[in-house]
């Protein structure tokens, strides 16, 4: 356009032309003149409006791209936030789904093994009740066999000796008649030889003309001697008649008698059979009973397994409800993800719409704006210069200002003004057409809303009209179908938790199933032990231990604690009572019995006598000499003799007076329910008699004691003997003094494991066949150990061999009894993973203390046997597995292998 001031060049060129015509064209310039500027005028006017406009625009579209982006990034989050929430729930409801699954794997095991226990207690029910019919039958047949056998063999006797007598009387009054008719008809032949004598004579005297009446008066004297003779053999044949009939007689009552007999025997014979008939009756209806019996727990048995697949089938349709509820959720956050997608992609494609016309809108106005004119000559210095989307109008190309503001500096900007530049660069006021616009605009910066103040889909509340109400809605949904979800899970997970069963305490075993571990050794009073031990609470119920023996809790003249001094003072070298009973609920918390170590044969003194003695007692229980055994060489006692052996470092206390007792018993009542022991181990239990520990025990009902009966062993020459028979006798004997109310320390054992375990395994076998030591006579009541703060530790009064501690406890772990594990073992030898595998192995077996033990070798090269019904232990290089023992029977797997030191199998 031609510059309207500059007309003072074509006046003086016109000088000479008429002066009308000059007019006419200052008019007519002076009209396009104002033309021009009332179109330049309008154009500012409307270039503004539309700056305005544009801008305005600029500034929403920037609105509603932040809102967009803040909008996409809050659909984002709160899409990647309920992804991993039903991820959680997915992953809990496999998990839950696994145990589930695992759990009914195990009832289903248990199932099968209770089923199998019922048989096989069905079974021994049988043989048993068939055994004691068998037993008491075969008794009463045996008893009437030999009664009617007795009888028979009576009356035989008594018959053959009647028979006998008869004839022996028979033939000797046989031989006496046959005797004397001998003798009579000798005397007769004689006689008559005597009278043919005399009759010759009489002939030859007749003969000879003698005188024949000497002769005739010597027969006829001959004659009536022959008479006398005749007369006295028929009365010798009446005696012997009348003894043959009583003979006869006594004959006939010998037959009364056999017939008697025989009488009896029929009738036993009678008797015997009812009898049998009457036991086959008996036992056809123990047999009913018994096959009824059966038939119940067949039943009862049958009724379980309904219940329980009943149960799990249950479980299995809440578990596909479950599945359900989740295949529902993920297919509601899928839908309700597709909805916010295509809600998003609807809202970019408006954005996209909205910012295209607006596009469209700015790329008209320019074009209107940029349309060009015809240029005349006088106008061909004016250009149009396009700068950021605004039109700035130059009078000529000179100008440097805006060829500064449009072409930048002419040398290169440092990074630290770019930086200050982009520092300040949102607060310039954008570029007008001229100078005095830019001056003079009411230009505002942008204030943009505080974060708290954006908008959010978490704290806005949903309404009607609401463009994401649908998707709060379905988040809802989707959050009570997950807290559904976890509510069956956790309903199932307390609906199958087990029932732990409930376990008979007897102080002298426990449960049956102890495993105690000594928490201290000889240097634990140098520390914080009781806040120490309680940390470790967690880690040893995690082991497997089920009671931990604690350290003497009482004040102590040595710091070990068993020089114990004022009983009630509970402030030791170990820590306070406050932390002895935190320490010990932490035990609690984890199901551990806490056992506490009470010395109760000695007690030392806090005041001295006028004897200048120490045997006056402080405290509660204020003692005089009178609490002391008289036989004590050291401290003047005025009481009884002392009921077993002395210990000559302190007062021996005398259990015989009844004040002793009864403090004593309510000093371990104290310890029970107001500190909160469960059980004791009672010190140096050969001080007093057991009887004395069995009142103690009745009275303070423990759940577990255990008494320390160290006594030495039987050697000889310098070599542990074999036959430790005395040994443990005398633990025994301490046993049986309590009543079998407290077990003792298998000290025997312990002696012969460390000559054992060096290839002399012949000394785990007794002549009987049974584990030596007190393991082997009274397992239930032998508590085992390796080692203790007095044997072990910094004393090393008599350390079991370190290259042996693994057999050692492979020996005691998988036996009867109750086993020990030692502190500095389990944490500072690096044996735990063993000692866990060794104890995890016992849980699984079933063994308790007093399960059986059948050994099959014990020689120089290995020890085998069977511990209970599942478990087969071998030590040492002996060459052997279950499948070389032909009296082993059942299929056995590998549990643990350790080479030549042990190996464990497992009943499959």
């Amino acid at each position: 356009m031609n510059d309207p001031y500059d007309t003072s060049a074509d006046v003086a060129d016109n000088e000479d032309g008429s002066s009308s015509g000059g007019y006419e064209m200052l008019e007519m310039r002076e009209e396009e003149l104002m033309e021009t500027r009332r179109a330049l005028s309008e154009a500012q006017a409307r270039q503004e409006a539309l700056e305005k406009e544009r801008d305005q625009l600029l500034e929403e579209f920037a609105c509603s791209e932040a809102k967009q982006q803040e909008y996409v990034a809050e659909i984002l989050h709160d899409k990647e936030l309920t992804i991993s929430e039903l991820e959680s729930a997915k992953s809990l409801f496999h998990q839950k789904l696994q145990e589930s699954v695992e759990e009914k794997f195990t009832l289903e095991s248990k199932l099968v093994l209770a089923k199998q226990d019922t048989v096989e207690l069905a079974v021994q029910v049988e043989k048993l009740a068939e055994i004691a019919f068998q037993q008491a039958t075969s008794h009463i047949l045996e008893d009437a066999k030999l009664r009617v056998s007795a009888a028979e063999t009576l009356a035989a006797e008594s018959a053959y000796q009647i028979e006998e007598q008869i004839r022996k009387a028979t033939e000797g009054t046989i031989l006496s008649i046959v005797e004397q008719s001998k003798d009579a008809i000798t005397k007769a032949l004689e006689v008559a030889e005597k009278a043919g004598d005399q009759a010759a004579k009489a002939v030859a005297a007749f003969n000879d003309s003698i005188n024949p009446i000497d002769s005739i008066a010597s027969v006829q004297s001959e004659n009536i001697k022959l008479q006398g003779v005749v007369s006295e053999l028929e009365s010798q044949l009446l005696l012997s008649k009348s003894e043959v009939d009583r003979l006869k007689l006594e004959l006939q009552q010998v037959q009364a008698q056999a017939n008697a007999a025989e009488l009896r025997a029929s009738n036993a014979e009678k008797a015997l059979l009812e009898f049998q008939e009457l036991s086959r009756k008996r036992a056809l209806e123990q047999e009913e009973e018994i096959k009824s019996l059966l038939e119940k727990i067949r039943k009862e048995a049958v009724e379980r397994k309904r219940a329980v697949s009943k149960a799990f089938k249950a479980e299995l349709e809440s578990i596909k409800a479950a599945v359900n509820a989740a295949k529902e959720t993920t297919c509601s956050r899928d839908n309700a993800y597709m909805r916010r997608c295509e809600a998003l992609q609807r809202s970019l494609r408006t954005s996209e719409s909205a910012l295209k016309m607006w596009r469209q809108r700015a790329e008209m106005a320019e074009s209107l704006l940029l349309k060009e004119r015809p240029q005349n000559e006088e106008d061909e210095e004016a250009i149009y210069v396009v700068n950021g989307g605004r039109i700035d109008l130059l009078t000529d190309d000179d100008s440097q200002k805006w060829k500064l503001l449009s072409d930048g500096p002419r040398k290169e900007i440092s990074q630290r003004i770019a930086r200050r530049i982009r520092s300040i660069r949102p607060k310039f006021p954008p570029r007008k057409t001229d100078i005095f616009e830019a001056l003079n605009t009411n230009f505002k910066s942008l204030e943009l809303p505080k974060p708290d103040e954006v908008w959010s889909i978490a704290q806005e509340k949903p309404k009607d009209g609401d463009m994401l109400i649908e998707h709060v809605i379905e988040k809802e949904v989707i959050e009570k179908k997950r807290k559904a979800l976890e509510r069956a899970l956790q309903r199932k997970t307390v609906k199958w938790q087990r029932i732990p069963e409930e376990k008979k305490l007897e102080p002298g075993t426990g449960t049956g199933r102890e495993i105690v571990f000594q928490g201290f050794n000889w240097e634990s009073w140098r520390r914080q032990w009781y806040q120490e031990l309680a940390l470790k609470a967690a880690d040893l119920s995690q082991s497997g231990m089920t009671a931990v023996w604690f350290p003497p809790p009482t004040e102590s003249v040595a710091p070990q604690g068993y020089m114990p001094s004022d009983l009630y003072n509970l402030n030791s070298s170990y820590g306070s009572v406050e932390e002895l009973k935190f320490c010990i609920e932490e035990m609690h918390s984890q199901d551990l019995l806490a056992l506490g170590d009470v010395v109760l044969n000695h007690r030392c003194a806090q005041k001295q006598s006028p004897n200048g003695v120490w045997n006056i007692f402080g405290g509660k229980l204020a003692w005089g000499p009178e609490a002391i055994v008289c036989d004590d060489p050291n401290f003047q006692g005025l009481g009884n003799p002392s009921s077993g052996d002395i210990f000559h470092a302190a007062p021996n206390i005398d259990h015989s007076q009844d004040f002793v007792r009864r403090d004593i018993m309510q000093w371990l009542n104290w310890l029970r329910n107001d500190i909160g022991f469960d059980g004791w181990r009672l010190d140096f239990v050969r001080g007093f008699s057991g009887t004395y520990a069995k009142e103690y025990i009745e009275a303070s009902n423990p759940a577990f004691a255990i008494g320390e009966y160290w006594d030495s062993l039987a050697y000889e020459h310098g070599n542990l003997c074999y036959n430790q028979d005395a040994h443990r006798q005398r633990i025994i004997n301490w046993i049986n003094a309590t009543g079998g109310t407290s077990s003792a320390f298998d000290v025997t054992t312990k002696g012969i494991l460390h000559s054992a375990l060096h290839n002399q395994y012949w000394r785990l076998i007794d002549p009987q066949g049974k584990p030596t030591g007190v393991m082997g006579w009274w397992p239930s009541r032998a508590v085992t150990f390796l080692e203790n703060h007095d044997t072990g530790s910094t004393q090393g009064h008599w350390p079991f061999p370190h290259d042996k501690l693994t057999q050692g406890y492979a020996y005691i772990l998988t036996h009867p009894g109750t086993p020990v594990i030692f502190y500095d073992h389990f944490y500072e030898f690096g044996i735990r993973d063993l000692l866990t595998e060794l104890i995890e192995v016992r849980r699984r077996s079933g063994i308790h203390c007093g399960s059986s033990v059948k050994i099959y070798h014990a020689n120089n090269e290995g020890y085998v046997a069977q511990v209970g019904d599942t478990l087969v232990i071998k030590l040492g290089h002996f060459d052997w597995n279950p499948s070389k023992e032909n009296q082993l029977d059942g299929s056995w797997q590998k549990y643990i292998d350790k080479g030549s030191d042990y190996q464990v199998w497992s009943r499959q």
